[in-house]
């Protein structure tokens, strides 16, 4: 693992309150590396991240996303990741350009509710349910989620990618909170998995930021200046 890590900078994203938890994310600085589709693929499969982004354009802020088994035109936890590691204003993506700002301690994306396909939304009765479950099979990916407090916006969540390529569970999911602050149509405080921290503000036009932590793991570099 110490040999594939070279030349990667890995970050924990949507780090609790006491900066622990978060998703581990592998970044490639440098996509070249990696010039093909099927080569990037094979290595995301090899670091086993539930994400890893390779960089085309640090400048500019051009990112390709893979999981272990498929290539994403959009994802949450990444987009953090990256634009926290990169210090840029934005990212271009597949889907178009994802806005980027830093607010203090927390780091943010904006992004839309139909850039996130395929994820079902199941809400569950109490936060005892939903940390009772158990990993379903595959084949759906499921958030399951519940009222922790409805009047402050606070949910606790889980996640099920189900796409059996060894990610069973997601530490914590930005493109799955921006689609339930969507479909709620309000700002949340999400507590997920073990105890990752995502917040989403919903904005015009059908745009929801969404935020949280990052702190580096191990990599090769410090962050990239503002340019």
């Amino acid at each position: 693992m110490t040999e594939l890590l070279d030349g990667v900078d890995v970050v924990r994203v949507f780090c609790g309150p006491d900066g622990r938890h978060g998703n581990e994310l592998g970044v490639v600085r440098d996509g070249a590396r990696f010039p093909g589709r099927e080569e990037r693929q094979g290595f995301a499969a090899k670091l086993g991240f539930s994400e890893t982004v390779f960089v085309d354009d640090p400048e500019r802020g051009v990112i390709d996303i893979y999981t272990p088994s498929v290539r994403l035109p959009f994802a949450g936890h990444p987009c953090v990741g990256t634009s926290w590691l990169l210090d840029v204003p934005e990212l271009i993506t597949p889907v178009g350009v994802v806005e980027a700002r830093q607010d203090g301690e927390f780091s943010w994306i904006a992004g839309r509710p139909e850039w996130t396909p395929g994820r079902t939304l199941r809400p569950y009765g109490s936060v005892a349910e939903v940390d009772a479950l158990e990993v379903p099979p595959p084949g759906e990916w499921i958030y399951a989620w519940a009222w922790q407090d409805e009047a402050a916006g606070r949910v606790r969540a889980r996640a099920f990618p189900g796409r059996n390529d060894g990610v069973q569970e997601d530490e914590a999911t930005g493109a799955a909170a921006l689609l339930l602050s969507h479909e709620l149509g309000r700002a949340l405080n999400i507590t997920q998995a073990r105890g990752s921290q995502i917040l989403t503000a919903p904005g015009p036009g059908g745009v929801v930021e969404v935020g949280g932590r990052v702190r580096l793991t191990g990599g090769s570099a410090p962050r990239f200046p503002l340019l």
